[in-house]
C-alpha cells in the first residue's frame, strides 16, 4: 500500500500552464538572460526567477512576496520552470539577488526588451499609443540607501538617470492617500489589445505635465513610433505642445484655459453634428493655443449632462442653506461705519458661486456703553450699523454652468481629416481606459502590489517592473485568445453563463482552478481537464497546450 502511495504525485497546475506558455511565446526567459546575463553556478537563471515571480503575480492569492517559496509549495514548480528547479531554489535570497541585476540593468530598458520582442512575436499593431500615470502606494519609511556588501558586485558604471534610485515619498495622491508614501509608474499601452509597451517608474513626487513629453520623445525614440499619441490633460500645455514637435498627439483640454472656457459655451445649435457613438455630439473649432495650429473638438454626453446637472441643483440647494446661515450670522454683527458694513456684506456675496445678496439695507443702532462709576447708566454713547439683504441665485451662472454640463475639448495637432476623422478622435480618447484598466489591474489587492515590502528603493523599483511584465502577459494572453475567438466565430461561457467572444482572463484563469499534474509511476497525466478547458487551450495555442500534456497530431 506505502509502494502504491509513493508511486502517485499530485501538484497543481490549474492556469499556471496558460501563463507559462503566453512566457515562452514571448521568448521572455531568453531575453532577460541576454540583456541580465548569467552565471555557470546559478541553479536558476535570472529569467527563470522573472518567469516564477511573473507565475506568483499571476496566481491571484493574497499571497505577499515575502512568502515567495511557499507560494510553488505544491504546485508543478519544475514542469513549470525547469527540470530540477524546486520550490526551496526560489528563496527570498536568490529573489533579492535577481531585483538588484534587474535594477542594474535598468528597469524601462529590461521593459521595453521584453515589450518589444512580445510585440513582434504577437504582431501587436501601433496605429495609436495611450500614456498615462498612475501612484501606487507602500509603507515604511524607505530612506536613501548607500551601496554595501548586500549589493551584487559589477564593475563600476556611469551614473545615468535609469540609475538614480527612486524616492519613495509623499507627492499628489491621484487615489486620496496623502497619508502614504508613493511612487510613480508612467506606462505606455496600446490601442491594440492594451499591450503595455514602454514603463517607467518615478519618485513620488513627480509632476506629470514636466515628464510626460520626455516619456514620449523616448518611447519614439526607442519604439520608432509613427503613429497618435493619446493623453489626457496633464500633457496640454504651452511648454509641452512646443516640445512636441514631430509627434502626433490627441490629449484633453484643461477647462481652466481662457479660451477653452469660452468655446465650450459659445456654441449654435445648428453647430452640432451627431456622433455614431450613441449619445454624444460633436462641434469642431480652430486653435492656435501655444503658437501651435490645432483642431479642437467641443464633445458633449448625454449621459453626462443629465447628471452634472443634476449635481449643479444638488449644489445650488446646498450653498443655499449654508448662505441663508451665513447671512444671519453677519446680520447679527455691529459695525462703526456704512462703509465696513457694505464692504463685509459684499466679501461674503463674493464667495458664492451660485447666490447672491440682493436688496442690501444698512440700519442705525444705538451702542451703549456699559456702566461705568464715571458714567450714568444707559448713556447712548455712539451708533453702530448692521446690515440686512435677501438672497438670490445668479440665473446666468446657473444656466452657462448648465450649458457647459456633460462637456470637454479634446485637441489634436493633426488638422487633415483624410489622417482622421473628428469621430476617429472621439474613439481614441475613450480608449484612453485602457491605461486606466491596466493601473486598476495593478492596484488589485489580489495581486502582489501589497507586497512591495522591501526596504530598498531599488527593489521597489524592480518588482514595479515584474507588476509591469505581468500586466504585459496577462493582455497578450487575453488579446491573444479574444482575436482566435473572433476569427473561428466561437464563443466560450462567462461568469453568468452567457456566451462571449470577449472574456477575461481572469474568468478563464478561474475556470482552470482544479487542474494538476498527476505523476503515477513515472507517466505524467493531467486531470480535470474537460472538454471546455481543452477548446480554451486549443485557442491559445500549442505552446500554452503544451503544459497541459496536448500534442497536436501530426
Amino acid at each position: 500500500m506505502n509502494e502504491h502511495q509513493e508511486a502517485i504525485k499530485v501538484l497543481n497546475l490549474d492556469h499556471l500552464g496558460i501563463v507559462a506558455g503566453i512566457i515562452d511565446e514571448m521568448e521572455l526567459v531568453e531575453e532577460v538572460n541576454k540583456i541580465v546575463g548569467i552565471t555557470t553556478q546559478e541553479m536558476l537563471s535570472p529569467g527563470q526567477v522573472m518567469k516564477a515571480m511573473i507565475l506568483n503575480g499571476l496566481g491571484f492569492l493574497s499571497a505577499p512576496l515575502y512568502i515567495f517559496e511557499e507560494f510553488f509549495v505544491g504546485k508543478a514548480t519544475s514542469h513549470l520552470i525547469g527540470k530540477g528547479i524546486l520550490p526551496e531554489h526560489l528563496n527570498d535570497d536568490r529573489l533579492g539577488r535577481a531585483l538588484d541585476k534587474y535594477y542594474q540593468v535598468g528597469t524601462t530598458k529590461l521593459f521595453t526588451t521584453i515589450a518589444m520582442k512580445a510585440a513582434h512575436k504577437f504582431q501587436v499593431k501601433m496605429n495609436s499609443i495611450h500614456l498615462d500615470g498612475s501612484s501606487m502606494y507602500v509603507q515604511g519609511e524607505y530612506k536613501k540607501q548607500v551601496k554595501n556588501s548586500d549589493q551584487i558586485e559589477k564593475e563600476p558604471e556611469p551614473e545615468t538617470s535609469e540609475m538614480k534610485p527612486i524616492e519613495i515619498v509623499h507627492g499628489y495622491s491621484r487615489d486620496h492617500r496623502p497619508d502614504l508614501k508613493q511612487f510613480i509608474i508612467d506606462m505606455i499601452v496600446t490601442g491594440d489589445g492594451d499591450i503595455p509597451l514602454y514603463l517607467k517608474i518615478d519618485s513620488g513626487n513627480i509632476d506629470d505635465k514636466s515628464v510626460f513629453v520626455s516619456r514620449l520623445k523616448e518611447f519614439k525614440k526607442q519604439w520608432t513610433f509613427e503613429g497618435i499619441c493619446v493623453a489626457d490633460s496633464a500633457l496640454y500645455t504651452r511648454e509641452n505642445l512646443s516640445a512636441m514637435t514631430g509627434i502626433k498627439w490627441i490629449t484633453r483640454v484643461p477647462l481652466s484655459i481662457k479660451s477653452a472656457q469660452e468655446k465650450i459655451v459659445d456654441i449654435q445649435e445648428s453647430e452640432w453634428q451627431a456622433s455614431s457613438k450613441k449619445g454624444y455630439k460633436i462641434a469642431e473649432r480652430a486653435s492656435e493655443y501655444g503658437n501651435i495650429k490645432q483642431r479642437w473638438l467641443v464633445i458633449e454626453s448625454d449621459l453626462r449632462k443629465q447628471a452634472s446637472i443634476k449635481q449643479i441643483d444638488k449644489q445650488v440647494n446646498k450653498q443655499e442653506l449654508s448662505a441663508q446661515a451665513s447671512l444671519r450670522k453677519l446680520s447679527r454683527q455691529k459695525f462703526a461705519c456704512i462703509t465696513d458694513a457694505e464692504t463685509a456684506i459684499k466679501k461674503l456675496s463674493d464667495t458664492w458661486k451660485y447666490h447672491q445678496i440682493t436688496e442690501i439695507e444698512c440700519q442705525e443702532k444705538s451702542h451703549k456703553k456699559p456702566k461705568t462709576p464715571s458714567k450714568k447708566a444707559g448713556k447712548i454713547d455712539t451708533i453702530a450699523y448692521q446690515i440686512i439683504g435677501k438672497i438670490e441665485t445668479r440665473p446666468e451662472i446657473i444656466s452657462a454652468e448648465k450649458i457647459k454640463a456633460g462637456r470637454f475639448i479634446l485637441a489634436t495637432n493633426i488638422l487633415d481629416k483624410n489622417e482622421i476623422t473628428n469621430e476617429q478622435i472621439l474613439e481614441e480618447y475613450k480608449d484612453q481606459q485602457s491605461n486606466e484598466r491596466g493601473f486598476r489591474f495593478l492596484k488589485d489587492p489580489l495581486f502582489f502590489t501589497s507586497s512591495v515590502f522591501v526596504k530598498k528603493p531599488e527593489r521597489v523599483e524592480a518588482i514595479a517592473m515584474i507588476m509591469g511584465v505581468c500586466l504585459l502577459v496577462y493582455n497578450l494572453a487575453q488579446r491573444k485568445l479574444r482575436q482566435e475567438l473572433e476569427s473561428a466565430n466561437a464563443s466560450i461561457r462567462n461568469q453568468v453563463k452567457k456566451l462571449t467572444n470577449k472574456p477575461t482572463m481572469r474568468w478563464v484563469f478561474q475556470m482552470f482552478q482544479a487542474v494538476h499534474l498527476v505523476n503515477l509511476n513515472g507517466a505524467e497525466e493531467i486531470s480535470n481537464l474537460t472538454k471546455e478547458r481543452r477548446e480554451i487551450l486549443n485557442y491559445l495555442g500549442k505552446v500554452c497546450g503544451q503544459y497541459y500534456l496536448i500534442v497536436e497530431d501530426g
